[in-house]
Parts: structure tokens; sequence; C-alpha cells
């Protein structure tokens, strides 16, 4: 009899019962999130004043997902401290504010939590929701952390992958036994496990692999939009879809997934125009729309929007965009009939 690798990834059909992927995915289609932080933390927490609130009518508009950074320490060399709490308890109370939209991750630093803190905190959120939490990972790009949690930045990448593989093993074993340079398991049960028994990693970027690597192990791919104010950037992000999912070995469906920082302005009509270096993209929301076909078209199955560097309030751009936008897009079915009994 065959055995089931459980340390590799999963195409679509294993999260079948998922109701956060589901809601999220499917192939051909393209859904949207909204990014938190909903206001830039300049120093002030009063800027994370009401968000919950704004989430809930996230939830209740119907997009597909919310999602939340990991940024253990604020670097001011970055200048960037995401939602500034932390991603697991943050989600944990947002899962506890909302009743239908997917809990997402972009992304958890697999390279610096150990894989035991990680499972343990994301198979709690998965049940506590519902299993509505998707998880996008990553190696981490902040020199400043790795010395703080007494790692190499050198060695993140590998350390990424082991973690990748310990994580899938506790989830997916009753009763594991793991033999990792990041630590050893025998004789000991994981708990909880998730509502339906697998949580998707959608790796981010490279995270130090090749693409061959992420073909084979990600259950997905987040990865930068390339330029937004030009046709050529979702061309050049449609060719490099297009050689992952060459590379993904059952040849079934995986997502994929990117992300923009935007400035929803008023006038329908704006042009899309780059700020910050690119960074940010200023658009109306027909030039959006026109983006998020032209993603969709690519072979983007979600787009995750920030708005922290809108200069309009963000309940204003999350109305604008379920009145105008959302109906373009609109999020699959992704209800379950696990209810949560806690």
């Amino acid at each position: 009899m065959n055995s089931i690798n459980h340390t590799i990834g999963k195409s679509s059909q294993a999260f079948a019962s998922h109701p956060g992927y589901r809601r999220m995915f499917a192939p051909n289609e393209l859904t949207l999130g909204i990014f938190l932080p909903l206001r830039f933390y300049d120093g002030d927490m009063g800027v994370l004043v009401g968000q919950a609130e704004v989430v809930r009518d996230i939830d209740r508009h119907g997009f597909a997902a919310v999602w939340v950074r990991d940024v253990p320490l604020f670097d001011p060399a970055f200048g960037d401290a995401g939602q500034v709490f932390d991603p697991f308890t943050y989600l944990a109370f947002l899962a506890a504010q909302t009743k239908a939209i997917a809990l997402a991750t972009g992304s958890a630093i697999f390279s610096l939590r150990h894989p035991i803190d990680l499972a343990k905190a994301s198979a709690t959120i998965d049940q506590l929701s519902g299993g509505r939490l998707v998880l996008g990972i990553a190696s981490g790009d902040r020199p400043v952390e790795f010395p703080a949690y007494g790692l190499e930045h050198a060695e993140r990448g590998e350390r990424f992958a082991q973690a990748v593989a310990y994580f899938r093993q506790l989830i997916s074993s009753k009763t594991p036994i793991i033999d990792s340079p990041l630590g050893r398991i025998a004789g000991a049960e994981f708990l909880p496990k998730p509502v339906s028994g697998a949580i998707p990693l959608m790796v981010t970027g490279s995270s130090r692999q090749s693409l061959a690597w992420i073909g084979e192990q990600a259950d997905g791919w987040l990865t930068f939009p390339e330029a937004t104010h030009t046709r050529e950037g979702p061309q050049r992000l449609a060719e490099k879809i297009r050689a992952w999912r060459k590379l993904i070995p059952d040849g079934g469906f995986r997502p994929h997934m990117t992300n923009e920082w935007i400035d929803l302005v008023e006038d329908p009509n704006h042009p899309r125009t780059p700020l910050r270096g690119g960074y940010v993209l200023r658009t109306g929301r027909k030039g959006l729309i026109g983006l998020l076909g032209e993603w969709r078209n690519a072979g983007v199955n979600h787009a995750a929007l920030g708005i922290q560097f809108s200069l309009r309030p963000a309940g204003e751009v999350v109305q604008e965009l379920a009145e105008e936008v959302l109906p373009h897009f609109p999020s699959h079915q992704g209800h379950s009939d696990f209810k949560v009994p806690w």
C-alpha cells in the first residue's frame, strides 16, 4: 500500500472541505481581500481605533479575506510595523468578530518561530474560526529580527524548509514521529487538529527556495504584483505564474495571490498612477477594476488590497470597494457544516 506523503504541497482537492480556502479560491476566478492595518502606524496606536468595526463591515459586505502581517519587531529602517498586534492573537480576536471571511496571514515568518508554536496557534485559530485560516508563510526579510531570536539571517531559507516539513507532520499525524534539526518528537500527540484536517500553506515570494521547490511544496503562491500602472506588469506576472504552474507535480489547481497598496480616489476615471517609487498605486475605481481583470487573466486567484496609504477615510474606501468593485470579483461559497461549539 502506498503511504500518503503529508510533507509536500497539495492541490485544491485536498482543501475541498476547507471553508477559508473555498471562499478565496477557484480556477480562472479572482476574489478580493483587504490587508490590515487600515491606517499606517506612525507611532500613534490611535490609528488602530475602530479597525475591528471596519473589519466587521468587510465581512458583512462579502469580501473573501482579511489579511494580517507578522512583524515581531519594529525596524525603523523598514518603517512598517504592520498591524502592530501579534498576527495569531489578533486573528483569534477577529475570528470572534466575523462570521464568513477567510483569515489570512501575509505572511507568518516560519524561519523565526518554532513549528510547534506555529502549529498550535494556527490550529487553534482554525478551530475557533470554523476552518477559516489560510496561512501565508515566508522566510523573513528583516535582518534585525534574526539575531534577536538567536538565529542566523543567512540560514533562514534552510530553516524555513525544515519548519514547513515539521509543521505539516505535526498537524497531519495523530502521533507524529519527527527527527528534524528543529527538534525530535516520538510518543506525543499534537492537539488540536485543524477543522478539515489541513491548513493551506501559501509560500510568499521565493522564501529562499527554488521555483521547483515551490511548485512541489507550496499549496499556493503569494508574490509581488510587478508594475501595476501598465499592462506590461500583469503580462510579466502571467509568465511567472505559468512557469510555476508547470512545476506542480500533479497538474492540479493551486492558487496564486498578489497584493497592492492603493490610494483609491473619488474620481472613478483617475488613471493608474504609481506613487512612492511604485510601492503605492493611486487610481480611480475603473482603473482598479481594469487592473484586477488583467490580474485574473494572468492567472491570479486572489488580490489583497492594502488601503493604509489612502487619503480618504478607511470606511469610505471599503464602502466604495464593496459597492463598485466587489460585484465584479465576488467571493465563493466557503461555508461548511462545521459549527463552532466553543
